[in-house]
């Protein structure tokens, strides 16, 4: 017996306000079948002593340590802006002069 029928197919499918012809329907319920059998087949594979994993990998975090290094100066940071206004980027106006 099928996981789920075609009339709850046409209840979603009312639900979600899509119109779907008899032919879609049998496609979809068809599909959406499949779709929970395989779900099904993998809750029972699934055993209790297998731990949980979000990857396949073992993994483990790895950080470089936090050190505090000297940016740009600010001539550094202006140097390969086309144009600059003082010490920041200089930039065309976007917004009108009302924003």
């Amino acid at each position: 017996m099928p996981a789920i029928s075609r009339d709850e197919v046409a209840h979603l499918a009312r639900l979600s306000r899509l119109a779907l012809s008899d032919a879609e329907l049998d496609e979809f319920a068809g599909q959406l079948d499949a779709i929970l059998g395989h779900v099904k087949a993998v809750t029972e594979v699934a055993a209790d002593d297998v731990p949980a994993t979000a990857h396949p990998a073992a993994t483990a975090n790895v950080w470089r340590e936090d050190v505090i290094e000297p940016g740009l100066t600010v001539q550094q940071a202006l140097s390969g802006a086309p144009e600059a206004d003082g010490d920041r980027f200089a930039v065309p106006q976007i917004l009108g002069e009302e924003q």
